[in-house]
């Protein structure tokens, strides 16, 4: 799952011209959208510098990628700049006052400095939530269902997140490494200032087609071995990627499904009774179920994209391909 923090703006501020859903740039006057909010941006990544603040400017900067067009000197010039940051901050030496002090205690300066800074290292060891959630959530499994599984699940789980991050982070645009809810999932947060409907649906389904890679893998092995745990995980991640793409709430599926227009949605749900029907999986009536729901809803998009239909369909069409080749044992069975 993937979580956004979108932020429309339906008409040019210059030339008052109505925005499409998602617009970066005003195709009439070529004025940004989100001027304002890049001076603001611009101004608190300055503000930082001169603070010697160099990682947190850096981040700022950043924050601007989303809301320029990518190719733009302005993107190019804020890549190379937040570049320069990095190794900048990499040679940063410690304040002149930090200096002094560990001058004046003399072998025991580094230790004061290192205390002072407590509240920065324990900032660092809270950055490594993805990593302590990881291991908290496949430990329940690992308690719950043995080793092999436990790890197995995890694993597949943090395949799936890792689609939906892989993805933001190669359109250039800013993510969080996932957080994992034991007994929930997990998540991947991501800012989608000035993004497309159909760059959001294509992120959101960037999970469940990773998923679908690592479910096909775990068939292949257990088609090669026979040994039951491997059957068990393809099953059980191909039932789950799934179950993500009803198009309701906040499932992957239901982010796609923004992107899809009428006709997108009741192909949608014609595509999903052929493969109800075709494989027997009653899992893909939900699917159908969730895409008829959305048929009548009131966030029809002004550009609806054919694309994304059919790469939900290729992806739930895999998925019904790795359940129909499983025994019938464990979740989505028959």
């Amino acid at each position: 799952m993937s979580t956004i923090t979108p932020e429309l703006i339906r008409s040019c501020t210059r030339c008052s011209r109505e925005l499409p859903a998602g617009a970066i740039e005003c195709e009439n006057c070529h004025a940004l959208v989100h001027a304002s909010q890049l001076e603001r941006i611009a101004a608190e990544a300055k503000a930082l510098e001169s603070k010697g603040e160099l990682r947190q400017a850096r981040e700022q900067w950043l924050m601007s990628l989303p809301l320029l067009p990518r190719n733009s000197k302005q993107a190019g010039w804020i890549r190379d700049h937040a570049l320069a940051l990095d190794l900048a901050a990499d040679r940063q030496l410690p304040p002149e006052s930090e200096n002094k002090w560990a001058q004046k205690l003399g072998p025991v300066g580094p230790i004061a400095i290192v205390l002072a800074k407590s509240k920065a290292v324990l900032a660092a060891v809270f950055k490594l939530k993805f990593l302590l959630s990881f291991v908290a959530f496949f430990g329940i499994y690992w308690a719950l269902y043995g080793a092999a599984f436990g790890i197995g699940f995890g694993i597949l789980i943090l395949v799936h997140e890792m689609g939906h991050f892989i993805d933001v982070k190669r359109r250039g645009l800013p993510a969080e490494m996932p957080v994992f809810l034991p007994g929930f999932g997990a998540y991947v947060k991501w800012r989608a200032l000035g993004v497309s409907l159909q760059t959001r649906a294509a992120v959101s389904l960037a999970g469940p087609l990773a998923g679908t890679i690592a479910a096909i893998v775990c068939s292949i092995v257990w088609f090669k071995t026979g040994s039951g745990v491997w059957a068990a995980l393809a099953r059980t991640g191909a039932w789950l990627n799934v179950m993500n793409l009803i198009p309701v709430w906040s499932l992957d599926g239901g982010q796609a499904a923004l992107a899809l227009g009428k006709l997108e949605r009741i192909g949608l749900l014609t595509i999903c009774i052929a493969l109800w029907l075709i494989f027997g999986q009653s899992l893909f009536f939900l699917v159908a179920a969730g895409a008829g729901y959305r048929i009548f809803t009131k966030d029809l998009p002004p550009h609806p994209s054919r694309v994304t239909m059919l790469y939900f369909a290729v992806v739930l069409t895999c998925l019904g391909l790795v359940m129909w080749s499983l025994p019938p044992q464990g979740l989505g069975a028959h």
